[in-house]
């Protein structure tokens, strides 16, 4: 069974941190590119990072470059995004999303509000 589950998010002060973690099983994750998106309420879902298959390279949207950093642990089928110097304008649902010659997979999400 494809599955990508997405933990960490929360409620983080502005300034503060969080650390999203995305397991993927059922499919060989060392083949796909892993990327990270984000929908707010009223807008369309976003990128935010993305990772090549080797872990070697990475792309990040102009609002989190400096703050976010994507990476992933092929031993571990998992894909991590490190946000930092969070801004209220970062709440969101983040999404992992697994992608390999146009086979698309989609996570269910985890929500992560910036609020003092």
């Amino acid at each position: 069974q494809v599955q990508l589950v997405e933990s960490g998010g929360g409620l983080v002060q502005p300034g503060g941190s969080l650390r999203l973690s995305c397991a993927a099983s059922g499919f060989n994750f060392l083949t796909y590119v892993m990327a990270w998106y984000r929908q707010a309420p009223g807008n369309e879902r976003e990128l935010v990072a993305q990772i090549n298959s080797a872990g070697v390279s990475t792309d990040y949207a102009d609002s989190v470059k400096g703050r976010f950093t994507i990476s992933r642990d092929n031993a571990k089928n998992t894909v991590y995004l490190q946000m930092n110097s969070l801004k209220p304008e970062d709440t969101a649902v983040y999404y992992c999303k697994a992608v390999r010659f146009g086979i698309i997979r989609w996570g269910q999400g985890t929500q992560v509000t910036v609020s003092s």
